[in-house]
């Protein structure tokens, strides 16, 4: 069974220890992920980052 590309990945707040779950396709972005999701501990929009 081949395995796919995509993989699940942790996007963690810059600004607090809020964190989302989401999904990317590791062969058309190799570099990390950086996105402006709403906070809900801030109640506010911040950058969250990939990690690890």
């Amino acid at each position: 069974m081949a395995k796919g590309a995509r993989e699940n990945i942790k996007l963690k707040s810059t600004e607090s220890d809020e964190v989302y779950w989401t999904r990317k396709n590791k062969r058309n972005t190799t570099e990390r992920l950086e996105l402006k999701k709403f906070d809900k501990k801030l109640r506010k929009h911040v950058a969250f980052k990939e990690a690890k």
